[in-house]
């Protein structure tokens, strides 16, 4: 079995390289060794949450894993056979985020060599945290996102319980059927026109808090979109109407739920707020943010619909945070993939995910600057399939 050696402490240095590393390992069949683990991290190592994602990869993967305990900088993942169906558990013990953890196990999800049932995963730990993709974004941005451009099979994703920082206590159930056979591959991704804003959405969740809070990260969001031209139509149940208001108002559609959890299914006091914007060429933009002590839910509400206005004022068809994930996911598909991204350029967190897809696969990837001044990758990915 070929072995890969990656020094951990490469570009951005953190979990990232751990969680693309062994799913590609996994994939791929290499055996593959990580030192320098986080090193310019204090304290440097792996963390509780690092240790569950490789745990569950490992656990996927029938991989024999050395060195993953806490602390530690340097690890082995030497894998087997990704037992496809299957029902595995995760449990980060902490707030450690079930998002992330759903990152290193999807793509190990994603190829069977026959015909299979769905496979489940129970992740329990944080929902919503500060330091990761709030689950609401992988609910509606990411997942959505990949499925429509890189055809993954049918999926479900159920936010059981929330977990807000610092407790926890978060569950989400996750099921997806994999592209099966020698000819089942992710398809290549094109997205290079952004067009209009077709619509906004958004979630204001809150848990243990008074009613008010969640109607005021709604409020907070509404009014700083309206600012900047996005604005709610007026109410009505005629699709004709409601699509000339929109042109006469040359804006999008903005819809915000404001969503209260019930409290025998969190374990402590939290809130956030999620916001999404369609476009119509097919890409999507998010802006989040989170509550915290002392800060106003309006304030909250402010500065997600910020950030999906800074987003989407870069003129990309992603932003930074789907930049980084869908990586990964060109270096296995089939053909060539160009995707948009903003005046910015790229993140730290994509360019390492570059890095380290080129040090493990034989995908070829390659940015330019458009005349628009935006940064656009392309990649020529290796068509994996279950018995590549």
């Amino acid at each position: 079995m070929e072995k890969v050696v990656i020094d951990g402490s490469v570009l951005e240095g953190g979990g990232q390289i751990l969680r693309n590393g062994v799913s590609l390992s996994a994939l791929l069949s290499k055996s593959l060794s990580i030192y320098n683990i986080r090193s310019n991290r204090t304290p440097p190592g792996l963390k509780n949450q690092h240790r569950t994602g490789l745990e569950l990869a490992a656990d996927i993967a029938s991989a024999r894993l050395l060195g993953a305990h806490n602390g530690s900088t340097e690890i082995e993942f030497i894998p087997g056979r990704i037992r496809l169906p299957n029902h595995f558990v995760a449990d980060t013990i902490t707030a450690g985020s079930t998002t992330l953890l759903l990152q290193i196990a999807l793509p190990l999800l994603l190829f069977s060599s026959k015909p299979t049932l769905a496979s489940t995963l129970s992740l329990l730990g944080g929902t919503n945290a500060l330091m990761a993709p709030q689950i609401d974004y992988t609910k509606h941005i990411f997942l959505p996102f990949i499925q429509r451009h890189f055809g993954i099979g049918y999926y479900e994703l159920d936010i059981r319980k929330r977990g807000y920082f610092p407790k926890g206590g978060g569950e989400v159930f996750f099921s997806i059927i994999p592209l099966s056979g020698p000819d089942q591959k992710l398809r290549s991704i094109h997205l290079l026109e952004r067009g209009k804003v077709k619509k906004i959405f958004g979630i204001a969740h809150y848990s243990r808090l008074p009613h008010a809070i969640g109607n005021g990260m709604m409020t907070g969001a509404e009014k700083r979109l309206s600012l900047a031209g996005y604005r709610k139509s007026k109410e009505t149940s005629d699709p004709l109407l409601a699509s000339a208001q929109l042109q006469e108002n040359n804006s999008a559609v903005v819809s915000i739920q404001c969503r209260q959890e019930p409290w025998d299914l969190t374990v402590a006091p939290g809130s956030g707020i999620v916001l999404w914007a369609e476009l119509e060429g097919g890409g999507i933009i998010g802006g989040s943010a989170l509550g915290s002590r002392g800060k106003s839910p309006e304030t909250v509400g402010e500065e997600a619909a910020e950030e999906l206005i800074q987003g989407l004022n870069e003129g990309g068809c992603v932003d930074e945070w789907l930049q980084d994930q869908i990586i990964i996911f060109m270096a296995l598909a089939e053909g060539r993939s160009e995707v948009k991204c903003g005046i910015s350029g790229l993140s730290l967190h994509t360019r390492t995910a570059i890095w380290l897809a080129q040090q493990l696969t034989d995908a070829q990837f390659e940015t330019e600057e458009d005349p628009s001044g935006c940064v656009v990758i392309r990649c020529q990915g290796i068509g994996h399939s279950a018995q590549s």
